[in-house]
C-alpha cells in the first residue's frame, strides 16, 4: 500500500464524504464557474490538508467528529485552491499536478476572477455558520503566504539571505497553511487553546520539514533522474546554497553569487554550482536541519495514546521527509 493510502486508511470514509461537500461548497448559479470548478475538483492533489484536518481532530477527541470539522477542511481547501489559482497567475505557469493550469485555458483576467470566487466562498462558509475561530487560523495563514512570498522576491533581488530569513520564508510561505490545517483540526472539535496552539505547532513544524524537502529536490536525484537547478535558475535562495556560501572563502563566494546573479540560465554552470553546493556539505547540513524539525514534530505526537489516527500522523510526518517526488 502507498504511504498516502496508508495514512488516509482511518478517514477513508471521511474523506469520501468530505468530497461531496467540497464540491457543493464550490456550486454557483454562473455556467461558466460551474464548469471551472468541475475542472479543478478534477483535477484535486494528494488532498493532504484535509487529511491533516481529520486525522488531528480524530486524535485529539478520541474519535470524535463534528460538521465543523468538514466545514473546516473545506475552507482550508477553498482557500488554498485559490492560492494555487493566483500562484499560476503571477508565475505565468500553464501546467498544475500535470494538467493545464486555469489561466492557460481561460487567460489570466478568468483565473484571477476564479481564485477571488473562491476566496469568498471560504469565507462565507466560515461566516454563516459563525466559525469565527477558524476563519481567524486561515486569515492568519493567507496574510503570512503572502508575506512569505513577497520577502523571498524582494530577497532573491540582492541574494543576501541569512538561515534565519530563510526559516522566516519558508514557515510564512509554506508551514503556515500545514499550521493552520493542524490547528482547525484541533479547535474544530473545540479542543482547548494550548492544545489547540500545539497542534499548530506540530503543523508549523511539519510544514517547514516540507519545504526543506523541496528545496533538497533541486540538488539531489529524484525520479526525474537529475538535479533540476530550477530554484537556481529562478534565483531563489534555499538552505543549501545558503549555508554553503556562509562556509566557503571570499573568492568561492564571490564566484558563487555572480553563478547564481547572472549565469543561471547557463546549464553547465548551474551544475558546477550543484556539485559545489554537495562537495561542500550543503545537502548534508540541509538533510541534518530537516530531521531535526520531522523529530520535534513527532515528539509532539509521542504526549497522545495510540490510535490509528496518531499511526497515520507519524506516517505522514515520515512521509514528508522521505518522499521522492
Amino acid at each position: 500500500m502507498k504511504p498516502v493510502e496508508q495514512i488516509k486508511q482511518p478517514i477513508l470514509n471521511e474523506m469520501e464524504f468530505f468530497e461531496q461537500k467540497f464540491k457543493t461548497s464550490m456550486i454557483s448559479n454562473v455556467p461558466l464557474l460551474n464548469r471551472i470548478t468541475h475542472y479543478i475538483v478534477k483535477r484535486k492533489g494528494k488532498q493532504m490538508r484535509p487529511m491533516f484536518v481529520f486525522l488531528v481532530a480524530k486524535m485529539v477527541s478520541n474519535g470524535d467528529f463534528k460538521e465543523r470539522t468538514y466545514r473546516g477542511a473545506s475552507v482550508i481547501e477553498l482557500i488554498h485552491t485559490a492560492t494555487l489559482v493566483h500562484d499560476d497567475v503571477v508565475d505565468d505557469s500553464n501546467r498544475r499536478r500535470g494538467f493545464f493550469s486555469l489561466n492557460a485555458l481561460w487567460k489570466n483576467k478568468i483565473a484571477v476572477l476564479v481564485g477571488d470566487f473562491l476566496l469568498s466562498k471560504g469565507l462565507l462558509l466560515s461566516i454563516d455558520n459563525d466559525d469565527f475561530d477558524i476563519l481567524k487560523h486561515i486569515s492568519i495563514a493567507v496574510r503570512e503566504m503572502s508575506e512569505g512570498e513577497l520577502l523571498q522576491i524582494e530577497k532573491a533581488r540582492q541574494l543576501d539571505i541569512t538561515e534565519e530569513i530563510y526559516f522566516d520564508i519558508i514557515r510564512k510561505k509554506t508551514a503556515t497553511l500545514i499550521a493552520a490545517c493542524t490547528a482547525i483540526g484541533a479547535a474544530s472539535v473545540d479542543a482547548d487553546k494550548n492544545e489547540i496552539e500545539k497542534m499548530r505547532k506540530f503543523g508549523e513544524l511539519i510544514g517547514i520539514a516540507f519545504q526543506m524537502k523541496d528545496d533538497l529536490f533541486d540538488y539531489t536525484e529524484a525520479k526525474i533522474g537529475k538535479p533540476t537547478g530550477i530554484d537556481i535558475k529562478e534565483q531563489k535562495m534555499t538552505l543549501p546554497l545558503i549555508y554553503t556560501l556562509n562556509h566557503c572563502s571570499k573568492k568561492e563566494r564571490k564566484w558563487l553569487i555572480n553563478s547564481v546573479k547572472n549565469h543561471n540560465k547557463d546549464k553547465k554552470r548551474v551544475k558546477e554550482v550543484i556539485g559545489f553546493v554537495k562537495e561542500n556539505n550543503g545537502i548534508d547540513y540541509t538533510i541534518k536541519r530537516m530531521k531535526e524539525y520531522q523529530q520535534t514534530a513527532l515528539q509532539i505526537l509521542n504526549d497522545y495514546p495510540a490510535s490509528p489516527y496518531k499511526d497515520s500522523l507519524i506516517t505522514m510526518v515520515n512521509y514528508v521527509i522521505e518522499r521522492e517526488i
